[in-house]
């Protein structure tokens, strides 16, 4: 029996994926993002909150299930994390049941567990592909060196990622957070855009302003905060970002 680790969940999700969404964080995640707001999430076990549980897709499906009168305009299930694809066999068998049953379904994900040369895991990850509706990719940086320095981890499985959802029929919204001084850098954000517009499938491209709103978890955990100082991007400096990656440009598959 599949049983997957659950940080936490949200009832009325309304940013990731269209419409109003039922979202479930998963436990576990690889980087290290300077700027992740979610800490909490990066140990490979539960932490003793009353919101994390152990559950199966079933008992997953029938807790979310209960609000879905609300999944109106495209709404339905998000599953994001952490990272989501740590526990790939656990979302495939509850996209399953979500297809079953007419839900739409969403992968938010950084992508930072794909490893197109391993067969096997291909094969799982082809299944998984099979049921998900759309996926939420989160691009930190486009310069590989860059992403190692700002995740601890190397994006080339990340970019082949996105490219094999193009290649295969997938939808995508693609996201980037501006970091001021970190992830702005104009070189970066026009190979960035360059990339995308080779891309098929790509519905929607967001650029998330940074924020300092999980500082106080990492005071609590006791770890470092690496952008201690960093200010948030002025709207300036947004807009800015957005002519770059040309996100007018990208208008379907709207919430």
């Amino acid at each position: 029996m599949i049983k997957g680790l659950v940080n936490s969940i949200e009832s009325f999700g309304s940013v990731d994926g269209p419409g109003v969404r039922f979202m479930f964080f998963m436990q576990g995640c690889n980087m290290r993002c300077a700027y992740c707001h979610n800490p909490e999430t990066w140990a490979k076990e539960l932490p003793d909150t009353s919101e994390s549980m152990v559950i199966t897709p079933e008992e997953g499906f029938k807790m979310a299930s209960r609000y879905k009168a609300y999944w109106k305009k495209g709404g339905g299930i998000t599953v994001s994390g952490g990272e989501a694809m740590l526990q790939m066999e656990w979302v495939t068998e509850l996209f399953k049941i979500c297809r079953k049953n007419g839900v739409t379904t969403a992968l938010d994900t950084s992508g930072s567990p794909f490893d197109p040369d391993n067969a096997e895991y291909m094969k799982k990850f082809e299944e998984m592909f099979a049921v998900t509706d759309l996926f939420i990719l989160d691009l930190k940086e486009y310069d590989d060196a860059r992403h190692k320095k700002l995740t601890g981890c190397s994006n080339r499985n990340i970019l082949a990622l996105a490219r094999y959802i193009s290649d295969h029929g997938g939808k995508m919204w693609i996201r980037h957070v501006l970091v001021p001084g970190v992830t702005d850098q104009e070189d970066d954000l026009k190979a960035l855009s360059d990339f995308i517009k080779s891309l098929h499938g790509v519905d929607r491209v967001e650029i998330l302003p940074y924020h300092t709103l999980g500082v106080t978890k990492y005071e609590k955990l006791g770890i470092p905060y690496r952008l201690e100082g960093v200010p948030t991007p002025t709207d300036e400096q947004v807009r800015h970002a957005q002519e770059i990656l040309h996100t007018e440009d990208y208008q379907g598959f709207r919430s």
